[in-house]
């Protein structure tokens, strides 16, 4: 038995793992005392990268995604391999996924897109200054360069059409950076 929180995991057991996905359940003891279980997924860390250029224009992807079976506009996104650090991940996607190369990248923090039941670190990166090249994206990706003014991008996530959360909180960082809000 160990404490977690006000919780208590009485025994835990791994019911799925894969390369992006491990699932637990947790046998506990509740804050109130009662028994129960309580499941958790854990997703590979990732990080979340919105190219900017010198007029404030970003550039983000537009995917078809299987979970929410709907196309989205996102910044670039991925999992961060074992061999990798945030930084080099980020640098690797935004190339991977938009053929772009970048001179600077500013991590502007991280997120938890969901807290209840998923773990699922992810770092926030700002890529500027920079060079457009050939994409490179992976059998399971057919990804569209969007490119927009970031005020437009902010009223996308005001009207909910930006709804993946790690790119909302970015944009609204970038905003604020680039002084777009008082």
């Amino acid at each position: 038995m160990r404490k977690h929180g006000p919780w208590t995991i009485r025994e835990s057991q791994q019911v799925y793992r894969d390369p992006w996905i491990t699932l637990q359940v947790d046998q506990v003891v509740r804050p109130d005392g009662k028994p129960g279980t309580y499941c958790t997924v854990e997703l590979k860390p990732g990080v979340c990268v919105v190219a900017l250029d010198e007029e404030d224009y970003v550039y983000l992807t537009q995917e078809f995604h299987y979970a929410v079976g709907r196309v989205t506009i996102e910044g670039v996104s991925g999992g961060i391999e074992e061999t990798e650090g945030t930084l080099q991940t980020a640098i690797r996607e935004l190339n991977e996924e938009l053929g772009i190369t970048a001179r600077n990248f500013l991590q502007l923090g991280s997120v938890d897109p969901f807290t209840a039941a998923i773990r699922s670190p992810t770092a926030l990166f700002v890529a500027t200054d920079l060079t457009f090249g050939q994409a490179t994206c992976e059998g399971t990706e057919i990804i569209d360069m969007v490119k927009i003014p970031l005020r437009e991008a902010i009223e996308m996530v005001e009207s909910s059409v930006i709804t993946h959360s790690p790119t909302c909180v970015l944009l609204y960082k970038i905003a604020k950076w680039r002084k777009l809000f008082a």
